[in-house]
């Protein structure tokens, strides 16, 4: 093999690789949701309330686990309410949210599941914390799907909306390795307790769920590959 062939096969390697390269750099799938591509149908929420008539002191006073809701539905306004509270943007110039998170990385996403709801039909909805809207994930009532996925738990199809938390753990692990696990469970925590003070200063109730079939889970709410279920929490009024 001569020099010159030698110097063109070494060429044509160095563009292949590189070609390589930029076709998957163009396919791989952004980790955080302001990134990702909203589905056509989309829903703007009523911008939340920031004082209300319960102080936080009483609200924690109150706090109780609720299992046992009437049937009636949540207003759009309410769902808003509770969605801001779990991971809504309270500032807008730097982006940060209503639960503290490590290194502002945000790993939680939240998915809504809606069996009983006024001005919003029934189905899986994804939020999107900056702009403050729904996404439709899936248009119908999935919520005896998500009782069984929840081990059978009935009191989850009774609610009127249940919220799924979820969590990217890679977004977290690119900064803090191993321990960017626990930070993830961490921020659920936080999350889920904003929740059920937020609920409570609404008259409504709630309950944390750990207890799932992960899989289930995220067939039922048609999650992502790389989300984790952490929390479902149905909400209804007491």
């Amino acid at each position: 093999m001569t020099k010159t062939n030698t110097i063109g096969l070494a060429l044509l390697f160095v563009i292949i690789l590189l070609v390589g390269v930029v076709i998957n750099f163009a396919v791989e799938p952004s980790n955080h949701n302001s990134n990702m591509e909203k589905e056509e149908t989309s829903i703007k929420l009523p911008p939340p309330d920031t004082k209300g008539e319960i102080s936080v002191k009483e609200a924690i006073l109150k706090r109780r686990s609720v299992r046992d809701y009437e049937d009636d539905p949540l207003s759009l306004k309410e769902i808003s309410q509770l969605l801001w509270a779990a991971q809504g943007v309270t500032s807008p110039e730097t982006g940060k949210r209503s639960a503290p998170s490590a290194g502002a990385l945000y790993p939680l996403e939240v998915y809504l599941v809606v069996r009983k709801g006024e001005e919003i039909e029934s189905g899986v909805y994804r939020y999107f914390p900056e702009s403050h809207e729904l996404a439709v994930v899936l248009k119908g009532d999935v919520s005896e799907d998500l009782a069984r996925a929840s081990l059978g738990q009935t009191f989850v199809a009774k609610a009127p909306i249940n919220l799924v938390f979820a969590g990217v753990f890679s977004r977290t692990a690119a900064r803090y390795g191993e321990r960017g696990t626990q930070y993830v469970y961490m921020e659920a925590g936080h999350a889920a307790q904003n929740v059920c003070l937020q609920a409570e200063s609404l008259k409504l109730g709630t309950v944390v769920v750990g207890a799932f079939n992960d899989e289930e889970v995220k067939e039922t709410v048609k999650m992502s590959e790389n989300e984790t279920p952490l929390y479902v929490m149905p909400v209804g009024r007491k």
